[in-house]
């Protein structure tokens, strides 16, 4: 077993999500963040796994058979909407956001076969995708896909979804909303002011979830202080519910500059998400962290955020089991 290893997902099946003229998500983006973590002497530090390409009763774990059809029709196509025009269609879209969410699922399954502790996917993080329809720039859903893998595979209930992406992670968010075992805490610009134009602060869960999910809306130009301020807020709620796998969505757009938002965070926030993630993780005794890339369009943004996230996979502390 090689729990203390750290797996990064690199690949150009997955660096192909990425959309066409001038489009904001280039296919750049997976390059920049490589580049910049080799020059920090991270890639030696880890193991690299090639991309896997998901199968269609993966996707309709989550999507609906009709919406993965669709999108087969415009990938083949090559033309169309799969939104209402924040994500057009290219050649081969369906099988780029297939590899996404194979990807993504094979990770997981990966970390609970004690293979690996932690695992990075940069091109990841879909988390706007809704069953029936694709939403700002996310075709399908892998983050939601894993979640369905996870219990249905494994049997496990409890699942923590943390966001730190400037966009409210609406596309999953809402299809878990009443579900209790889903415990989500998404710390994202103000909807007022972004898209998806949701995830108030009253937000917290419906039915019997009411109470696992915490919304943490911020105001345009909110800084580091502001991302330290709210963290532990999540931190409280992971340990009061105590998940048995956790997943971080890591958009790199909430750090400064992004030509698409308004927040202002540092890497020291997506450092600090990530570090504390892992040592809840192994406070509750199982390290189980999936990190996904998300969202970014400053390249330099997207390669010294996502960086930050790595590091702070390698060099967080580990906690040997209990005899």
């Amino acid at each position: 077993m090689r729990d203390a290893t750290i797996c990064v997902y690199l690949g150009e099946e997955i660096a192909q999500y990425g959309f066409p003229d001038g489009h904001p998500w280039t296919t750049t983006r997976m390059d920049a963040f490589w580049q910049e973590a080799t020059r920090q002497s991270l890639s030696s530090k880890v193991v690299i796994a090639d991309p896997v390409m998901a199968q269609p009763e993966q996707l309709h774990s989550f999507h609906t058979p009709q919406y993965v059809e669709l999108v087969k029709r415009c990938s083949d196509a090559g033309e169309g909407f799969l939104d209402h025009g924040d994500t057009p269609a290219f050649p081969g879209i369906y099988e780029a956001a297939a590899y996404v969410v194979g990807s993504a699922v094979a990770a997981a399954e990966q970390i609970m076969q004690q293979r690996f502790r932690r695992i990075f996917i940069p091109i990841a993080g879909l988390h706007h995708a809704q069953p029936d329809v694709a939403g700002g720039f996310c075709v399908f859903n892998d983050a939601a896909v894993v979640v369905k893998h996870l219990r249905k595979q494994h049997g496990i209930k409890k699942i923590a979804y943390v966001d730190i992406d400037a966009h409210h992670g609406d596309g999953v968010f809402y299809p878990f909303e009443a579900d209790p075992h889903l415990i989500f805490a998404d710390i994202h610009e103000d909807g007022r002011y972004l898209y998806p134009w949701c995830g108030s602060e009253d937000e917290t869960g419906v039915g019997p979830a009411y109470g696992t999910k915490v919304n943490i809306p911020m105001a345009p130009d909110a800084s580091d202080a502001d991302f330290f301020s709210a963290w532990p807020r999540i931190e409280a709620l992971l340990m009061e519910h105590k998940p048995e796998f956790i997943i971080l969505q890591c958009g790199a757009d909430s750090l400064k500059n992004d030509p698409l938002t308004h927040l202002a965070f540092s890497t020291a926030a997506h450092s600090h998400a990530a570090t504390r993630l892992c040592h809840m993780a192994e406070t509750l005794g199982h390290g189980r962290v999936l990190a996904l890339g998300g969202g970014g369009y400053n390249l330099s943004n997207v390669a010294q955020g996502w960086s930050a996230v790595l590091r702070a996979l390698i060099e967080a502390p580990i906690i040997p089991a209990q005899p």
